[in-house]
């Protein structure tokens, strides 16, 4: 999957993924992991979503980092902030307050940049990547986030020859392959979610659930 495929779908303004509200299974659970104020909180192929406003209205500060700059853009002007803007080996930085985007390749940020990253937050990220991309983002970025790092991971799980991804099922069992090298694994919830989401009904798709993941670094 190329980059041009998701700016495309920017430019296209087919981004079903985008929500218009903090994510509510993040609200649930991000409490379970106990992280502490002013802890910077990493959320990879960002977006432009509200779940880092969420982050920093907690007193978080945030890194993201996004491959299309019309999402950073759109992020920034949705919500009348006004960023700074710097260029670095990791792409061009975009800072308000303590929320820093980054426009660039997830797969180019390092251990040095990570370091200080409490947490992470993926609700779109690894289920919007085909297999072969699955495992590197788990093994090489992921590997890339400090000892002791804790996370919330959320995925789709449906008969994945009835559609066509993104977003891609990704089953529990490739979940705890791809993680439990490095990080402990806990399921916290799976939920059936087909009868609120007629998108998904529409394609014919028979059965559809989200489950909710706890990481813990090791």
């Amino acid at each position: 999957m190329q980059p041009e495929f998701w700016h495309q779908r920017w430019r296209d303004n087919q981004i079903g993924f985008h929500q218009d509200k903090p994510t509510p299974l993040l609200l649930k659970h991000w409490p379970q992991l106990q992280v502490p104020a002013g802890s910077r909180v990493f959320v990879p192929l960002a977006g432009k979503t509200l779940d880092m406003v969420w982050f920093a209205a907690q007193g978080y500060r945030v890194l993201g980092i996004e491959l299309s700059q019309q999402a950073i853009e759109q992020f920034f002007t949705e919500h009348a902030l006004t960023p700074d803007i710097s260029e670095s080996p990791y792409g061009r930085h975009y800072r308000a307050g303590d929320i820093e985007l980054i426009c660039g390749d997830a797969f180019g940020l390092d251990e040095a940049l990570l370091a200080d990253c409490a947490a992470v937050f993926d609700r779109a990220a690894l289920i919007a990547l085909p297999p072969p991309l699955r495992q590197r983002y788990a093994h090489e970025l992921y590997a890339r986030l400090p000892s002791a790092c804790r996370g919330l991971l959320i995925t789709l799980e449906y008969p994945q020859h009835e559609k066509d991804g993104p977003p891609f099922s990704v089953s529990e069992d490739e979940v705890r392959d791809l993680y439990q090298r490095d990080w402990t694994v806990a399921t916290l919830e799976r939920r059936d979610i087909l009868a609120q989401q007629p998108f998904f009904i529409e394609e014919g798709i028979t059965a559809l659930q989200t489950v909710v993941y706890r990481l813990q670094r090791r």
